[in-house]
């Protein structure tokens, strides 16, 4: 039988982790699990990749494992120097385990398009929940856990999110960095996602966050990496871009969260989907379950969405009619593409389309910051005697690596099989009045076009 190290350090993110002997980190573990065990980490990739069925609290224990694994790392090397204590290591790795309590059902589908189609303007967020439903665990099973561990817990969560809190005075800012790094994206949970996504769909990963965590410093209460390391920095990013490109926003995969979301915006008037989000006592009910209810409910107000959950059982999905990505000088000022666009470019003739055939999904794929390098934020430092932290230029690092660190991608897709080709005739013209072009790499095949 396996030793705990010479196991977990070889599969440390595939492994349940030993908890803590304490009734703290116990007790929270078991009421979290009991709702992120109904929560798939990758939302509906399952329909696409079978083996992506991967939980929230599968991915949780992975973060909450390394998170301890790296601030143990930090105490080793610097612990006398940046005074951690075991304060700091309970905190932290609370925080990994409780991190993603806020998710929706189906993965960031629920915050991102569901509900700003049926509450405007709404500023929820799933970090924001998750300290909502922190407070909600420990109140309604009178955990007793220390109330200033529980305020640094919920600040870590949200240290990624434009709702993060300044930092106080005297506070180890660095620890703020190892869950959700909100200063330059280099965080455990990407390094347990990474891992545990490409691993549950069939990929390969290059991507070894152990290099990472081995040669990590703290410097100027900043984690810095070795400079030797810019290239394992970089595929962090890199991997994480070509899992968005190749999993989680693949053509059918969004096909089918576009039906999710029709679903699920028909049944919000009458299951009030939406006012789950204001009491945790309620919201703790939401997971991906809704989708059962709602498909075995003979509710007649639930007809049409019972009917889109029918459609993909079956695998009558909305048709991917084609895609373009857009043209680099024109990603700065682009504007989200509707289904009203496409209508509108519809010429004369044939069958009339209207805003309610055609579904449109603005993909958005980059390395954490948007058209920026997100290595320009990231310290580095020489080596282990060097007392100096530095960033590292564009033009320093390597001439292989993107100049531009941003795609823009538009697909579109027909509700009805039948109205592929005019939908995609429509699309191709949307192309021509906004660029002169045609953008799409290649046109919709015929033999689709005539699908019925």
């Amino acid at each position: 039988m396996a030793t705990k190290n010479s196991h977990c350090l070889q599969f440390p993110i595939f492994q349940i982790p030993d908890y803590p002997n304490t009734f703290t980190i116990m007790s929270t573990a078991t009421f979290t699990s009991i709702r992120l065990r109904d929560l798939k980490q990758l939302g509906a990739a399952h329909m696409v990749y079978p083996g992506a069925v991967h939980t929230r609290f599968e991915h949780s224990l992975g973060v909450y494992w390394l998170a301890g694994e790296a601030v143990q790392m930090l105490k080793k090397y610097q612990g006398l120097e940046l005074g951690i204590d075991n304060f700091d290591i309970q905190t932290v790795k609370l925080a990994g385990l409780l991190h993603d309590v806020g998710h929706g059902p189906f993965s960031h589908l629920f915050q991102s398009e569901f509900l700003p189609l049926v509450m405007n303007g709404t500023e929820w967020s799933h970090e924001q929940m998750s300290t909502k439903m922190v407070d909600h665990i420990v109140d309604k099973h009178h955990i007793d856990v220390d109330s200033e561990m529980m305020r640094k817990v919920k600040e870590m969560i949200l240290a990624s999110s434009g709702s993060a809190p300044k930092n106080r005075a005297g506070e180890k800012r660095f620890l703020y960095d190892i869950v959700a790094n909100g200063r330059n994206g280099v965080d455990v949970d990407k390094f347990d996602y990474i891992a545990r996504d490409s691993r549950a769909c069939g990929l390969g990963c290059s991507f070894e966050f152990q290099r990472l965590m081995q040669t990590m410093r703290v410097m100027g209460d900043e984690i810095c990496y070795r400079a030797k390391e810019y290239l394992t920095v970089h595929k962090l990013f890199a991997t994480r871009a070509d899992l968005y490109r190749t999993v989680y926003v693949h053509p059918k995969v969004k096909a089918i969260e576009l039906m999710i979301v029709d679903a699920l915006v028909e049944a919000n008037d009458y299951l009030q989907i939406s006012s789950f989000i204001e009491d945790p006592s309620e919201y703790w009910k939401l997971d991906d379950s809704i989708i059962k209810t709602i498909e075995t409910a003979p509710n007649q107000q639930l007809r049409e969405s019972r009917n889109l959950i029918r459609r993909i059982r079956t695998r009558n999905l909305y048709q991917f009619c084609n895609e373009y990505a857009v043209p680099r000088d024109k990603i700065e000022n682009f504007k989200d593409i509707t289904a009203q666009d496409i209508v509108c470019s519809q010429k004369n003739g044939g069958v009339l389309l209207k805003e309610e055939d055609v579904a449109v999904s603005n993909v958005r794929i980059d390395l954490t910051r948007g058209r920026h390098n997100p290595l320009e934020r990231i310290s580095f430092f020489k080596d282990y005697e060097s007392e100096e932290k530095f960033s590292i230029p564009d033009d320093r690092i390597s001439h292989l690596l993107p100049t531009c660190f941003q795609d823009m991608i538009v697909r579109v897709y027909a509700k009805k099989p039948e109205l592929v080709g005019a939908i995609s005739e429509a699309f191709e013209n949307f192309q021509l009045n906004k660029y002169g072009i045609k953008a799409q790499v290649h046109a919709t095949p015929e033999k689709k076009k005539r699908r019925v």
